[in-house]
């Protein structure tokens, strides 16, 4: 793999796996199994590890995955809620046990945990009370969800403080119970509403609730499976959890000390057999060194600490018939198949498709009509097929065979070179494209047009009201032929038009992404616009112009040129010029707060006190600095904070480059020193 090849393919693995992120911790929508997204951030590790120089501040290797929800109050963790590494692998953990007895030596012990399959929480208590509850949010900040926690009958908000120090935190996992998850679907089918698909989602999503009322007809519990402070309580971790458990806080009763790898290995392979037997869901188990001065010893790398780490077990698996396959049109005019099944029981909810990814999947499954197949819920969540039972094959069963033509609109389907997936090229007038387009435009990250949701677009094009982006500025004109529409009331009508009107506001890199062009994600999106000022600037670029922006390679500078080659678009341009959209960058954001860090470059890297490292890109861009995402002798100052990566400190002392903490940034912006 070149240069160009590695970052290319570093980019695509970046932006996979923030959105992953994102599904997982906000949305709480997991798109791909753990063993897949584990997959996925060893790849990025691979090739960060072999081409420093596109190790990016903005890698999910130097950041604790997961965004914050805006809906809360923003609150800084005490203690960083660090991920923990993955395996699948026993020989994994006896690699681990190895590397741990090098640095410590072979007197210490292990405590064994259930890994629950809920949502993590920080919560904080003082003289005997709690006092906040705090999601993990991206690790150093969260969302605080203090009502709501306090819901959870087993988390006690009052204790006997004696014998425990003032003031400390404790970890927990918020969970569901699947008999209770069970009867609240059940409940939910019999009054025709939809069903949650996991407890782990309910869980998530109660926490995010703005009503603790509501959160309160929940039934959830809380495990504790943590303890921090800045007094020392016992000596060990497992200690600390039977204190915390003899003062009525929830501690599994399956948390269990262990002498050595074997103790461990014994432990794993029973809960592998037996996790089915527990009222709650789990995924794996965590190990820790139990004594918490070596644990302090071993400290932590960036991400992760080196003292713990978390053994995952394989997906649940089941047969089930395949009924037959059918096919999706993205925006983009990708084709996938979907398998679609006999409905089955799989991990506590019914399944009935399953993702084929692409044609080659068919081809590698030999996939025929009326097969009985394999699937498994990766992560627990998504279905898909591992394989067919061939025992069970039909006598003259015949093989599926990808289609040729696209199944909406009849256009004859199209592979690019080095590329798995087939594309139907009519994007004009094939429908799921254009009403996927309209969708994507008016999504959260676009336009944000929250009262033209996905059902809503998909009606008012079914409806013949639009059949374009450039149609949903015509909408004002068209409120008589909206109401009666499905659903569509005055009060809904109203909403749509005062959502649409306010849309014209949303910055210029936002109406850009949303325009849909081909490799033109979010954060390119703002590159482009802060780069080139405005569409037509853009649209006016050369290949090589296109180039010299941030981060626009060759790939997306052609995407570029080949959108504002098609007329067509070019006049969905002059359309949403018309309707006023901003289609210029605003010189009032562009302009710095000053220019004090005018010339000067930093690297940002670790865990910091005050501000997040969103918040210090923020702070040096709105000063005139410029943010480099690599160390190299071009760098002016390197920004650490706690926990920062081995290899980025040890390049900064190489080549000499000044070494600067959060304070000493701050110091430096308000002229309190120039350094």
């Amino acid at each position: 793999m070149n240069l160009e090849e590695a970052q290319a393919r570093i980019h695509q693995l970046i932006k996979e796996i923030k959105s992953h992120n994102y599904n997982y911790y906000v949305l709480s929508e997991a798109k791909v199994s753990d063993q897949d997204f584990d997959s996925l951030l060893q790849e990025l590790i691979h090739l960060e590890n072999n081409f420093p120089e596109f190790l990016f501040s903005e890698s999910p290797t130097q950041n604790v995955g997961g965004e914050i929800n805006k809906n809360f109050q923003t609150v800084a963790h005490n203690y960083p809620m660090l991920s923990l590494g993955n395996t699948y692998s026993e020989a994994d953990l006896l690699a681990f046990d190895q590397r741990i007895k090098k640095i410590i030596g072979e007197e210490f012990t292990y405590v064994c945990e259930l890994k629950f399959d809920g949502l993590a929480m920080g919560i904080s208590y003082s003289d005997g009370k709690m006092i906040q509850a705090v999601t993990r949010g991206d690790g150093s900040k969260g969302d605080e969800v203090t009502e709501n926690v306090k819901t959870i009958h087993s988390l006690p908000q009052n204790y006997n403080s004696d014998g425990l120090p003032s003031s400390f935190e404790v970890r927990g996992e918020v969970i569901m119970h699947r008999k209770a998850f069970n009867k609240l679907n059940e409940n939910r089918l019999k009054n025709g509403e939809q069903v949650y698909a996991n407890p782990r989602n309910f869980a998530s999503g109660s926490m995010k609730l703005q009503n603790p009322k509501e959160v309160a007809k929940r039934p959830m519990d809380c495990f504790m499976y943590g303890f921090y402070s800045n007094e020392r309580l016992k000596e060990g971790h497992y200690e600390n959890m039977m204190a915390l458990k003899s003062k009525g806080f929830n501690v599994s009763q399956h948390i269990k000390k262990c002498d050595g790898i074997q103790d461990v290995l014994e432990y794993i392979h029973y809960w592998e057999k037996n996790r089915e037997q527990l009222s709650y869901d789990i995924d794996g188990i965590v190990i820790k060194v139990n004594e918490l001065n070596l644990q302090e010893e071993l400290g932590f790398t960036v991400k992760s600490p080196r003292w713990a780490i978390s053994y995952k077990y394989q997906a649940l698996q089941v047969q089930t018939l395949l009924k037959e396959v059918t096919y999706q049109i993205g925006r983009t005019g990708a084709v996938t198949p979907v398998a679609n099944l006999e409905p089955v029981q799989l991990a506590g909810t019914v399944v009935k498709r399953a993702t084929l990814h692409n044609a080659n999947e068919i081809l590698r499954l030999d996939l025929h009509e009326g097969d009985t197949v394999l699937i498994e819920k990766g992560g627990e969540i998504i279905p898909k097929i591992i394989s067919v039972v061939p025992e069970f094959r039909l006598k003259n069963s015949i093989a599926v065979i990808f289609p040729e033509n696209c199944p909406e609109c009849g256009t004859k389907l199209i592979r690019k070179d080095g590329e798995a997936v087939f594309y139907c090229p009519n994007e004009k007038e094939c429908s799921p494209q254009v009403i996927g387009k309209i969708q994507h435009f008016t999504s959260r990250k676009a336009m944000n047009i929250d009262s033209l949701g996905e059902e809503t677009v998909a009606l008012l094009f079914t409806n013949n009201l639009i059949h374009s982006i450039a149609d949903i500025y015509t909408l004002r004109d068209k409120q008589n032929l909206l109401l009666g529409i499905g659903r569509l009331g005055q009060k809904s009508v109203d909403n749509l038009i005062i959502g649409i009107e306010a849309s014209k506001e949303m910055p210029f890199e936002k109406v850009l992404f949303g325009i849909g062009i081909r490799f033109v994600g979010e954060t390119i999106a703002k590159k482009l616009a802060f780069h080139f000022k405005s569409i037509d600037q853009i649209k006016a670029a050369l290949y090589d112009e296109l180039l010299e922006a941030d981060e626009i390679g060759d790939k997306i500078a052609l995407s570029v040129i080949e959108f504002f080659a098609d007329e067509d678009n070019n006049e969905l341009i002059e359309q949403l010029k018309s309707s006023g959209l901003n289609l210029e960058t605003d010189q009032k954001m562009m302009k710095s707060t000053s220019t004090i860090l005018e010339g000067k470059s930093f690297v940002i890297s670790g865990v910091f006190e005050i501000n997040s490292r969103e918040d210090l890109t923020k702070i040096i861009e709105e000063n005139g600095g410029k943010i480099l995402s690599s160390v190299s002798a071009k760098l002016n100052y390197l920004v650490a904070g706690e926990n920062m990566g081995p290899s980025k400190l040890e390049k900064a002392n190489k080549l000499g480059v000044p070494i600067i903490n959060e304070t000493d940034l701050l110091n430096m912006i308000n002229n309190e020193n120039t350094l």
